[in-house]
């Protein structure tokens, strides 16, 4: 059975839009004029059992709207959805003691509570018995680090203190499924770093399937298997990172180190020169003319040491988003 399944997947949201001033005013009163946003537009996505999957898209595209209308929170407004065979809009218990969402901008601890009291609260909540909530939150806790924090109000804790403490109270009850909605932001390199390894562990330990948005493509890269490129509500991407590197990004970049000083004019001949230093460059390429374009520099270029790479992922994803491609 498949985790997750959608077919044309929409969500419309409806508004009054008001004219400006007095007289604008007075005439909503009587008529009202309807505004249409197309947040989703006919998504459709397969993801099977125990997968990690990036959701990408830049702000806007209708990310977190689909994550919502995954999770329950958002009725669609047509189209199928079907999370472990069940229809989320209907919000069956049984579906919801099996899932589990995080969003970065969004807390479900209480803010005056210590983590430890929401964490029994959602103990009950979830129906988990005593041995079992034991047994999971202290292996969380001590995956985390919290061990010294979870007694500790929640508005006193630091960003990426309440991040972990928030993973810890959506994971406690083992959910099949863990929506992850820009679960590193805001956070540092380190803290980002230790829920990507957290995450990795839970991954393996439990065989859970996680949908990922995320806009640090390390994230991404770290921990998920394949990706779904979503903009303006609609799917234009799904595949592997090096698939959309390759279909996305039609140059290779050369980094060469030489044996002895070349001048910029010298290395600008066979591509873009990107990157310089007294004994090393970067030159960017066509894909096509990468294997010519390292010969004829190996032939005439005092070359010590060669390298091809393809474009940064970083910046595949902004040349997609912003060229339009």
């Amino acid at each position: 059975m498949l985790a997750i399944e959608t077919r044309d997947l929409k969500k419309t949201y409806v508004s009054n839009k008001k004219s400006p001033g007095i007289k604008g005013g007075i005439k909503s009163l009587f008529s009202r004029e309807k505004t249409y946003v197309d947040a989703v537009k006919g998504v459709d996505l397969t993801i099977e059992k125990g997968e990690m999957v990036g959701f990408l898209g830049p702000n806007g595209a209708g990310k977190t709207t689909t994550l919502k209308m995954l999770s329950g929170i958002l009725y669609p407004t047509s189209g199928h959805a079907s999370v472990l065979g069940f229809t989320p809009s209907v919000r069956n218990p049984e579906m919801l003691r099996q899932i589990s969402l995080v969003m970065g901008n969004k807390m479900q601890l209480w803010w005056d509570l210590p983590a430890w009291d929401s964490f029994v609260v959602l103990k009950e909540m979830y129906e988990v018995d005593d041995a079992k909530f034991k047994r999971r939150v202290d292996n969380l806790i001590e995956a985390l680090q919290l061990s010294d924090k979870v007694n500790t109000q929640v508005r006193k804790l630091s960003l990426g203190e309440r991040m972990k403490c928030e993973l810890v109270a959506a994971l406690l009850h083992a959910p099949q499924i863990v929506f992850l909605d820009e679960p590193t932001i805001g956070l540092d390199v380190v803290s980002q770093k230790r829920i990507r390894d957290f995450l990795n562990t839970l991954h393996k330990e439990d065989n859970c399937t996680l949908l990922l948005t995320s806009h640090y493509m390390q994230d991404v890269q770290e921990l998920c298997d394949r990706v779904v490129v979503i903009d303006h509500g609609t799917v234009i991407f799904e595949g592997t990172l090096d698939v959309l590197t390759s279909r996305f990004s039609d140059v290779r970049r050369i980094r060469l180190s030489f044996s002895e000083n070349v001048s910029a004019d010298e290395i600008a001949k066979y591509g873009k020169l990107i990157g310089e230093a007294s004994d090393t460059a970067v030159v960017e390429v066509a894909q096509k003319n990468t294997a010519s374009a390292t010969a004829a520099m190996l032939q005439y270029l005092p070359v010590s040491d060669v390298s091809i790479e393809q474009v940064d992922i970083e910046e595949v994803i902004r040349s997609l988003f912003t060229e339009g491609r």
